[in-house]
């Protein structure tokens, strides 16, 4: 037999090649969430330009109720393509708590207030996580690897982790520093666009850069994220 013919028995008959390594793209999911998120921002903006152009007296209200149709619109299509239902019913929840808060203040630009007071407890919630030494990004994806916290007795990982949660504090910050002198100058459709141009496009990035701090950190031979190692035993004897 041929060293050519031996090699497809020896692959099937051995053990089998090793997983490759998932990036946190694969584990954390695609951008269709976000991208879903931002047709309620789309069709409130429309909404009400038009509403305000044709001088409607409650281009509020309008901008609000094609907003949760269009959340609707959203949550169904999800739950038709086999969304979560629980991650179905947050979105829509937060379209319609957004368009709650602009209904009873009657300014548009209050729409996104809500999304305001998420940046900035998000921010702040990433940051104390990795002071504490429990970031967030490292306990959702090890809740989405199924390891639940074991890779915190991985010291590699668990210092991976609290620097590549920085870049999810930065894209926090960042939000905020954009959204802020928008929201005070009451210019509903740049914070429109802001919001938009804020979200899928700067997840991705977020989530690339994270990727690779987190990699960058993780010394080589390291098994990898779905192989947490505990730290070293002391020797015997100590």
């Amino acid at each position: 037999m041929s060293a050519r013919e031996s090699r497809p028995q020896a692959a099937s008959g051995g053990a089998s090649a090793p997983a490759a390594e998932p990036t946190l793209r694969e584990i954390l999911g695609g951008r269709g969430g976000a991208v879903d998120a931002s047709v309620p921002v789309v069709v409130f903006v429309v909404a009400w330009l038009v509403a305000d152009g044709l001088g409607a007296p409650s281009a509020v209200a309008w901008a609000a109720a094609v907003a949760l149709l269009g959340g609707a619109v959203v949550a169904a299509v999800r739950l038709a393509t086999g969304a979560r239902p629980r991650a179905v019913v947050f979105g829509l929840l937060g379209v319609a708590v957004a368009a709650l808060v602009a209904l009873y203040t009657g300014r548009a630009v209050d729409f996104f207030l809500v999304q305001l007071v998420s940046n900035a407890a998000s921010a702040l919630a990433w940051a104390v996580s990795i002071v504490i030494r429990w970031p967030l990004l490292g306990l959702v994806v090890g809740a989405a690897l199924g390891q639940r916290v074991r890779w915190r007795r991985d010291p590699d990982l668990l210092r991976g982790y609290r620097r590549a949660s920085w870049v999810w504090v930065g894209q926090y910050v960042l939000r905020l520093a954009v959204f802020l002198p928008l929201y005070f100058a009451d210019a509903v459709a740049a914070l429109g666009v802001a919001r938009i141009a804020l979200t899928w496009p700067l997840i991705v990035v977020c989530v690339a850069l994270s990727w690779r701090v987190l990699r960058r950190t993780l010394p080589p031979g390291h098994p990898g994220l779905r192989h947490p190692r505990a730290a070293a035993a002391e020797p015997e004897g100590r």
